[in-house]
């Protein structure tokens, strides 16, 4: 079976600012649109065919999620962008996924990045960035694919559970990217549960020469996970701060609860880059421990029988007059002296414990 290569395209030198040039994975997936359209009293929800359906959200009294799955669909992004009126840099900044967390405030909206952190089928964490645009009366976020941690949203809204549906498109937005803050507690949860598996695997001495590599792939993990939430906590901080009308006073309460978990979530961090550092050096210590016993048996394994050969040694030269040589019982006595030297060594080394 050939293999799949990746191709990325790269954003050149030179290239004029608002170019909408997609850097992540190529992918010939679909466009997919959903909008969540609703109020106090009803909830519409729709898979759109074209980016043109999308177009009449803007300016209606209900409240409008429009959530658009594929990052590839550039044109479609485009035509979206100019009908909302959004900025090309910031159309640019969507399709662009090595993007940092950040927030931008314009007048008509706010632009917000951030990354949804999962696992897939392999154990290897995803770091996927999700844009939003807040605006009067809607919600656009931007996904690289399908596939998501808004479910619990999606059912509030059907189902009028909770405060969504009686609130704004602000209240929206934080419902979404707490939903995306929550997640975070069950990767660091899986990071936890990994650390203490490698520790309990050193503290038993089963370690490998995989385990070094297997604990240099959870520290880049973690590496990944803190260069996602750390600038979070800026973004959110700002929201907080913002006096945007977008915002309304009494939703700042909800994003200072998002700030609280996020302190939260990076102390977690923090305390797993030292308890990965710690891994290492108990894997090393470990490491040496082994070799310390493997010379410890070898160095007495040497002492027991250095004087043995050299008792050997004396009565092995090849000269004619040996006393011992010619007495009738010195071969038995010889074996009777290493012996016991050997069964008094033994002692010994009991004794002092280094057996």
């Amino acid at each position: 079976m050939s293999k799949k290569r990746v191709y990325r395209s790269k954003k050149k030198i030179g290239q004029i600012p608002g170019s909408l040039i997609y850097t992540g994975e190529r992918s010939k997936k679909k466009l997919f649109i959903e909008t969540f359209d609703y109020t106090k009293d009803f909830c519409v929800e729709k898979e759109l065919p074209t980016i043109q359906e999308s177009f009449e959200y803007k300016d209606t009294d209900s409240v409008t999620w429009i959530n658009l799955n594929g990052l590839n669909h550039v044109t479609e992004i485009e035509a979206l962008g100019n009908h909302y009126n959004i900025h090309p840099l910031i159309l640019e900044d969507i399709v662009n996924v090595a993007q940092r967390p950040k927030i931008d405030d314009h007048v008509d909206y706010i632009f917000i990045v951030l990354k949804m952190l999962y696992y897939d089928d392999n154990q290897h964490i995803v770091s996927e960035q999700v844009s939003f645009i807040l605006g009067k009366n809607y919600v656009l976020s931007f996904q690289e694919s399908e596939g998501d941690v808004f479910d619990a949203v999606r059912d509030r809204l059907r189902h009028a559970k909770g405060r969504v549906r009686t609130l704004k498109s602000d209240y929206l937005l934080y419902v979404l990217i707490d939903a995306i803050v929550d997640h975070y507690f069950s990767v660091i949860e899986i990071l936890g549960d990994k650390i203490e598996d490698f520790e309990t695997a050193i503290f038993a001495g089963d370690v490998d020469g995989e385990i070094s590599q297997k604990i240099q792939d959870l520290k880049r993990e973690i590496l990944k996970v803190r260069r996602a939430i750390f600038p979070l906590r800026e973004v959110i901080s700002r929201i907080e701060k913002n006096e945007s009308p977008l915002i309304h006073k009494k939703t700042i309460t909800y994003y200072r609860d998002i700030y609280d978990h996020l302190i939260h979530v990076s102390e977690n961090i923090d305390i797993y880059r030292e308890m990965i550092w710690s891994l290492m050096d108990m894997y090393m210590t470990s490491i040496s421990n082994k070799m310390n016993e493997v010379m410890k048996v070898l160095t007495i394994m040497a002492s027991i029988f250095i004087p043995l050969t050299f008792i050997a040694g004396i009565y092995g030269m090849n000269f004619e007059y040996i006393p011992e040589l010619q007495y009738k019982y010195a071969y038995f006595i010889l074996w009777g002296v290493m012996i016991v030297l050997f069964i008094g060594m033994l002692f010994y080394f009991k004794r002092k414990k280094w057996l």
